[in-house]
């Protein structure tokens, strides 16, 4: 399953130019792609979905049954070798099945759990032996997988955790303390749990439930999420294994780490999804819904709704799929082994925040607007737009806060430039000198001679320059405290945010060229593109203003004006253009 040819450097994006034959796109998928996305749709909508009722009145014996159908289907076994029962399969094919289980979201969240959170880590960095002892069984749905890493006094600080593990004896090891927040937490027999050896070796560990002194509390009363299962897990001097180290001592943060980096992806991926099954919920529901003699999918206020919700998901798609096809690629050019797959989620870790951070905020717009569509009975349960919006909220907490991930972006951006792996430094200066000599207004982007997506590729390339000019700024200014300015940082990564969703939606676009609705991508980017410019230049204003004042702020200002200078266009048109087309066929019907 090809998906990209070349191999990129997490975050090179910002300072190379990137072809369009170098991103992935959903437009490429293979027949047997196709044929994983239909399976998982048809099980959700005909096996899932149905059980809803027993899974949020807490029958978890329900929720096994469907795990383990998700084994016979090969969902659960996507990312493990064959040898331990798995299926092998790319990294595309695991953001299909997240993004295509999405419409039954307290199982996503169990599934999640199980897929993501617990075989991954033991697949990339367990033992031969742990990998033997328990993937077979978790990919089977035997057992039931878990992941413990968050604490009521550490949930974004998590290597701030207090739990302890220390030897025993026998040399077996203690844990104890308590983990909050568990999903899976009430039925789960198997547990990726973080403790600190003696005090201070952040390590982790694979703890079953039926290990003495290894217990579950209370459910959660959770605001959505009711058909999953959230407990504390309780380590009383919990008796471990010695050989129960997963990975090695004081390196849990590596598992950690990289762990969360797949689960922002994939988590981008089903905030996709949502997307995807909302924005069909609201225009089936439009199409139905007369007021004043006339369906109110042709009034013009819900077919802006409806044309931005389309093409927001767009580019959130544009960026999952693009950042897969950059996965599979580094993996593809490693030996095939697992280190290849740790390696390539670190490298792509700015790119897994991005699309986790744009992903779920676009899902909020998408399923905000839905419930705002159905008017009333968006707010009552008879309508499934209420459980979308209720079961949604979480997302923007899960895998690390948005606010935790937008220091993340730009803050690992600027150590990689700092290292020399990325002329991240370079580039900014040369951009400085740029825009200080005469021929400055060059860099101005251009309006005349506009052809298909012409215009927007440029305005995406300015996009680019405003980056390095807030960032270029705030790393004069602030230098080694720049993690301190928690609001520069912010502006920073909305920038970048929709910088990265810009240039994979105009990428994508143009790849679609002589496709089924090609003049749709090219309008949903043209779009998304022109909106990104509003909030690209209220972001970098308000990041510039908080850095400097006087001469120097209006000298940045000026900076500003000459480098983004977008043309207007009619995005009105564009919105209805695009609401129209889902209308007529019912469903989103780009991907």
């Amino acid at each position: 399953m090809a998906t990209t040819t070349t191999v990129r450097k997490g975050g090179s994006w910002l300072l190379e130019e990137t072809s369009v034959d170098d991103v992935f796109t959903p437009e490429k998928l293979t027949e047997e792609h196709r044929l994983i996305a239909q399976t998982t749709e048809e099980f959700v909508a005909h096996e899932v979905l149905p059980m809803l009722e027993r899974l949020e009145a807490k029958d978890w014996g329900a929720a096994r049954s469907l795990l383990r159908r998700c084994a016979e289907l090969g969902l659960l076994g996507v990312n493990v070798p064959e040898e331990y029962g798995g299926v092998a399969l790319d990294k595309v094919s695991s953001l299909i099945v997240s993004e295509r289980i999405a419409p039954a979201a307290s199982f996503a969240a169990s599934f999640g759990a199980q897929a993501n959170l617990c075989i991954l880590p033991i697949a990339l960095f367990g033992t031969p032996a742990q990998k033997q002892q328990y993937l077979p069984r978790l990919v089977s749905g035997e057992l039931v997988g878990a992941y413990a890493l968050s604490e009521s006094g550490s949930g974004s600080d998590a290597l701030a955790a207090r739990t302890r593990a220390t030897r025993g004896p026998d040399g077996d090891w203690r844990l104890t303390g308590e983990k909050m927040w568990i999903t899976n937490g009430g039925f789960a027999d198997v547990i990726i749990v973080f403790a600190k050896v003696d005090g201070e070796h952040f390590t982790a560990f694979i703890v079953e439930k039926s290990f003495p002194g290894v217990s579950a509390g209370k459910e959660e009363h959770k605001m959505g999420l009711h058909g999953s299962s959230t407990t504390p897990i309780l380590l009383q001097e919990a008796r471990v294994p010695a050989g129960n180290v997963l990975g090695e001592i004081g390196k849990g943060h590596k598992v950690a780490l990289n762990t969360l980096n797949f689960g922002r992806f994939k988590l981008g991926g089903m905030s996709v999804g949502g997307c995807r099954t909302a924005i069909g919920d609201a225009v089936r529901y439009a199409a139905e819904r007369r007021q004043f003699g006339q369906p109110i999918a042709t009034f013009g206020a819900i077919k802006h709704k409806l044309g931005e919700m389309v093409a927001r998901t767009y580019a959130m798609e544009s960026v999952a799929y693009r950042t897969a096809g950059l996965i599979e690629a580094h993996v593809a050019a490693s030996d095939g082994e697992n280190g290849g797959a740790a390696q390539a989620l670190e490298e792509y870790a700015i790119e897994a925040s991005i699309i986790k951070v744009g992903g779920t905020e676009a899902l909020n717009y998408v399923l905000d607007e839905n419930v705002q569509i159905h008017g009333g009975n968006g707010f009552v349960k008879d309508y499934s737009a209420e459980r979308y919006y209720r079961d949604a909220r979480v997302n923007r907490i899960f895998e690390g806060t948005n606010e935790i991930n937008r220091l993340l972006i730009p803050g690992m951006l600027v150590r990689r430039g700092l290292k020399g792996e990325l002329p991240l430094v370079a580039a900014a200066r040369a951009l400085q000198d740029e825009l200080l000599s005469i021929g400055a207004s060059a860099s101005a982007v251009r309006v005349d001679d506009r052809g298909p997506l012409e215009e927007e590729a440029r305005i995406v390339a300015a996009f680019k320059k405003v980056a390095l000019i807030v960032l270029g700024t705030a790393m004069q200014t602030y230098g080694q405290k720049l993690t301190d300015e928690q609001e520069v940082l912010g502006y920073t990564a909305d920038i970048l945010i929709d910088t990265f969703a810009a240039e994979s939606a105009v990428l994508r676009a143009r790849a679609a060229a002589g496709h089924d609705h090609a003049e749709l991508h090219q309008a949903a980017a043209t779009a998304f593109v022109h909106d990104a410019a509003l909030r690209i230049e209220q972001a970098a204003r308000s990041a510039l203003a908080a850095m400097a004042e006087g001469d120097t702020l209006r000298t940045l200002l000026a900076a500003l004006r000459r480098v983004l200078k977008p043309a207007p266009v009619n995005t009105v048109a564009l919105r209805r253009r695009l609401a129209d087309a889902v209308v007529a066929h019912g469903r989103y019907i780009l991907g």
